[in-house]
């Protein structure tokens, strides 16, 4: 089979995956919009006057890419996730398997419908939060690239999960005590030179941080590393775990056995 092979039949998945969750979209994109407008209104309300994490910029302009980039983040892996889980409980998952459908047509519809669900809702987060405060644009590049990368890697850690877990219980622990922490410790509402030096040390073990760096770098032009580290990083992290999904996949792990 060439790789052209390998891809046919992707487009038919993708659209279902992208319809899944269109079709309930006040539920996938409009309470994660909601959400991160509360999320600005309340931290940006209590803390603009006591904080300032970069020289010039309003403590309410910096929140701003954080919680886009969570979002979309929370929002790339909750689509994968949800959807594999539901197919295997439900039993539905079998006319998929009927397919022959290969392991790589499988990852790029999954990932791909995640992809896109947390870039509509990271969008939405920025054209409801950039009404309050603006947060510019210096370098577009880097904010549509870690955008991109943050949502890939999240929908294929979310394929992963999916594929692991056997109930809900199991998808729930792997969100809130992975998912979850290491978002909210990436300096999505602060700045990692705030913290003591051990907890800095930490915070740049965690992929996530590079991610929202990266990102925030897009809009503020400064970063607290160099967004060619971040790019390094985010770019192993992508591939490492995109190699274990296909894996997984072209095994058939906890889905044909």
């Amino acid at each position: 089979m060439n790789w052209r092979q390998s891809f046919e039949g992707t487009s038919p998945l993708f659209v279902k995956e992208i319809m899944r969750f269109w079709k309930v979209a006040f539920q996938t994109v409009g309470a994660p919009v909601l959400t991160g407008m509360l999320y600005l209104l309340i931290f940006g309300h209590v803390l603009e006057a006591h904080v300032e994490v970069f020289p010039g910029v309003r403590y309410t302009s910096f929140l701003i890419p954080g919680l886009v980039m969570m979002s979309l983040l929370q929002n790339a892996f909750a689509n994968a996730s949800s959807s594999l889980i539901q197919s295997k409980i439900t039993g539905n998952l079998v006319f998929v398997l009927l397919t022959p459908l290969s392991h790589r047509a499988w990852f790029v519809a999954y990932v791909g419908a995640s992809l896109v669900r947390g870039l509509v809702v990271g969008f939405g987060v920025f054209a409801v939060t950039a009404w309050f405060a603006w947060p510019g644009l210096a370098e577009p590049w880097w904010m549509l690239t870690f955008a991109v990368l943050g949502g890939t890697l999240l929908g294929t850690l979310g394929l992963i999960a999916g594929l692991w877990a056997e109930k809900f219980d199991q998808l729930a622990a792997f969100q809130n005590f992975v998912i979850v922490p290491m978002t909210f410790l990436s300096g999505v509402f602060y700045s990692v030179h705030s913290l003591p030096p051990f907890w800095q040390s930490v915070s740049h073990l965690n992929p996530f941080f590079y991610l929202i760096d990266g990102f925030r770098r897009g809009f503020f032009g400064v970063s607290d590393v160099s967004p060619w580290l971040s790019l390094a990083v985010v770019g192993t992290a992508t591939t490492l775990v995109a190699l274990l999904a296909l894996r997984l996949l072209k095994t058939g792990y906890k889905i044909r056995h």
